[in-house]
């Protein structure tokens, strides 16, 4: 038998990233956790707390993905919800899943290469392209389609392609 827990996590793999329609918000591991408090008989009379830390700060996605978690758990019968901003520690991309990783790739998105410790930069990296796999890749510009990215273009296909960089 499922935990509450992991029933409501189960539910917000349902809930996208408006930007990346492909990942969950679980397979980017902005869920920190979710705390049931005031546990009743009625698991929906229960208070759901889902403390969630965004990609960024300004992350302009902030609001929708918010307003999703609770139409999501309304629809699964929660009656009371909260959503918690927690901002520190900072997300890195260190929380994102393999899963979620994988996804990307077959989005045609290149995922982050190594921790968000290393020190290497973007320029020296050696990105292969989601596309057709070749490591023979140039950075064109350290900001892709949105501040996350980095654009890229490979030399083998000749595809432009974003690259999710590490942070």
């Amino acid at each position: 038998m499922l935990t509450q827990e992991t029933a409501i996590l189960q539910l917000l793999e349902s809930v996208k990233d408006p930007e990346i329609p492909v990942l969950s918000i679980i397979d980017l591991g902005i869920v920190r956790s979710v705390v049931i408090t005031n546990v009743n008989d009625d698991q929906f009379e229960s208070e759901v707390s889902v403390l969630v830390t965004p990609t960024y700060s300004a992350c302009p996605a902030v609001d929708m993905i918010n307003a999703e978690i609770k139409f999501v758990l309304t629809t699964a019968g929660y009656r009371h919800i909260k959503i918690e901003q927690v901002l520190f520690p900072a997300w890195t991309t260190d929380w994102m899943s393999e899963s979620g990783k994988e996804k990307l790739k077959t989005y045609g998105i290149a995922a982050p290469i190594g921790k968000s410790c290393d020190q290497t930069h973007i320029e020296d990296l050696k990105v292969v392209c989601p596309q057709c796999g070749s490591d023979q890749t140039i950075l064109i510009s350290a900001f892709g389609s949105t501040a996350c990215k980095a654009l890229f273009k490979c030399s083998n296909c000749l595809e432009p392609f974003d690259y999710f960089k590490c942070h």
